[in-house]
């Protein structure tokens, strides 16, 4: 079941599962998000993905992209895959720096 789908600040649909995002939650990165709930992750990561400070192509893969949005001192950081006009989420976490690779979009 689609969670949600939005289109992003670089023109992009992107998606993700309620089961993937869980898996995010609780495996990937459940540091990055405790004592939260998922609906306030949820929308952090929709904030990040259409209003980022920063979105970064990655230096190994150029169809992923890293968006950036800082928040009360840090950056949540949504990574997601872009194919053909469309996207998915890879995981998304908060973070103290941003990661290296090509700007794609940046706030002037």
């Amino acid at each position: 079941m689609i969670l949600f789908e939005l289109h992003a600040i670089t023109c992009v649909r992107i998606r993700t599962t309620t089961s993937y995002w869980h898996y995010v939650l609780e495996v990937k990165h459940p540091e990055s998000f405790s004592g939260m709930s998922s609906e306030t992750a949820v929308n952090l990561v929709k904030e990040a993905l259409c209003e980022p400070e920063v979105v970064l192509r990655a230096k190994l893969d150029p169809s992923v992209h890293l968006y950036y949005r800082r928040f009360h001192g840090y950056f949540t950081c949504v990574v997601a895959k872009h194919l053909n006009g469309e996207g998915y989420i890879l995981t998304a976490y908060r973070t103290d720096h941003r990661g290296g690779g090509e700007v794609v979009w940046g706030r002037r």
